[in-house]
């Protein structure tokens, strides 16, 4: 047992100062690196350690010495099943595989996975019988018996080639309902920068979350700008099952989920599922947190397999890339395509925006498909698109171009012509004739 007593009159005063600059973010990594120098500005006899647990704490908060960081101060950045926040064992749930395939959530779910597919002739077999269909799935479910049906596979080339494997509409009823349960499970461990598919973090603040990141940093500093090669493709679904695990202890609910994960060969899980999108950002929270606690980089953001670090040297861009290719290597088993290091100043290409410090600009391959588009009177990607360019420079362009088109012919709904003041068809009258 430590005794404080023989700790000096002088020490709470020093401490009281230490935690105001703690709290102010002042002493961070040099109570690290100096620790000697700390015990000596303190004053604590040699050999006498800061207390770890919260009972040594309460010890000196009684002695004297009130300073709650001192926990904080001695831990390192935790990792694999610890918590970020306080190193401790990280929260398990469990006795979910019920709540999840109970009748009512798979009906929920049923809600969920028809939304924009109510005119497909999938949802509407679904929905002719759809007291039966719930019932099979959910007696199938918990009998053990379930399996999802096959893909329906096809290719998409934009902007590169991929193999899409499209889920059977009972099997996007599943996903949904195992979604419903897990996603604010694992979205609490997600940080406020890793954006995807995920309730508010989509394309557009991501790309605002960049221009920011660049106003922030020096304009003659560097980012390093990285991306995982074949991404999908390259997951190892043992490593995905130890992180789903971390979070979750129901063996069956992991099993289920798990089965909408399968692909040929030992790597991989199929593009297309809607829980696929889920584990692209549980495969890669290590790497967000190693980021963040491991290289204290305070500028990062991340969408699926590209991220950036901003505000560096260029030399410190070397280190960290080569730092996180050996993570990547050793921790997840994945590798890097290509990587950009290149000055502020010039901007980044990311999530479909040229972004600088004072613009923003859709890619030029965006405008080409919005001329198309617009000529060939498919009026819902025009939508789409004009959508995509809300708050950058490029949307008062597509608008002029609009507006000098023909697109009366173009069946644009009234809401989006009133938004961005584009003419309305005039109503041709037909005057009805009556016989006599």
């Amino acid at each position: 047992m430590v005794n404080h007593g023989a700790v000096p009159q002088r020490v709470p005063a020093v401490v009281r100062e230490l935690e105001q600059q703690f709290q102010r973010g002042r002493v961070g990594g040099q109570l690290e690196q100096q620790p000697d120098e700390l015990e000596q500005q303190c004053g604590f006899p040699g050999g006498l350690t800061l207390p770890t647990s919260r009972r040594e704490e309460r010890a000196v908060e009684v002695s004297g010495m009130r300073c709650p960081a001192l926990r904080e101060i001695n831990e390192k950045p935790p990792f694999g099943r610890q918590s970020p926040k306080t190193g401790g064992s990280m929260k398990r749930y469990g006795n979910l595989f019920a709540k999840t395939f109970s009748r009512g959530n798979l009906y929920q779910a049923y809600l969920d996975a028809r939304r924009g597919k109510r005119k497909s002739r999938a949802c509407f077999r679904f929905e002719t019988n759809l007291g039966g269909e719930l019932d099979a799935l959910f007696w199938e479910i918990h009998a053990g018996a379930y399996r999802p049906r096959p893909y329906n596979e096809f290719w998409v080339r934009e902007p590169k080639p991929r193999l899409i494997h499209a889920p059977h509409f009972r099997d996007r009823v599943v996903q949904h309902a195992i979604y419903r349960v897990i996603y604010d499970i694992f979205n609490r461990t997600f940080i406020a920068t890793s954006f995807a598919c995920r309730i508010g973090y989509g394309t557009h603040k991501a790309s605002v979350y960049a221009q920011k990141a660049l106003r922030l940093c020096d304009p003659d500093s560097y980012f390093l700008k990285l991306d995982i090669r074949k991404f999908f493709y390259s997951i190892d679904r043992n490593v995905l099952r130890v992180l789903i695990e971390q979070k979750i202890k129901d063996q069956r609910l992991v099993d289920s989920m798990m089965l909408f994960a399968v692909m040929d060969g030992p790597f991989g899980i199929p593009i297309g599922n809607l829980l696929s999108q889920l584990y692209a950002l549980i495969y890669l929270n290590p790497l967000d947190h190693y980021v963040k606690r491991g290289l204290k980089v305070r500028h990062y953001v991340r969408y699926v397999d590209d991220f950036i670090l901003f505000g560096f040297s260029r030399q410190q861009c070397f280190d960290y890339r080569k730092r996180l290719v050996e993570f990547l290597a050793d921790n997840l088993r994945l590798e890097l395509s290509k990587s950009t290091i290149q000055k502020v100043k010039h901007g980044v290409n990311f999530v479909g925006y040229r972004t600088w410090r004072h613009r923003r600009l859709i890619r030029k391959h965006s405008l080409y498909k919005f001329r198309r588009r617009v000529k060939t009177g498919n009026w819902r990607a025009v939508v789409s698109l004009l959508g995509h360019a809300n708050g950058t420079a490029s949307l008062p362009y597509m608008i002029n171009y609009l507006k000098e088109a023909d697109n009366e012919n173009l069946p644009l709904p009234k809401s989006v012509r009133r938004l961005h003041g584009l003419p309305c068809p005039r109503r041709r009258h037909h005057r009805t004739v009556y016989p006599r």
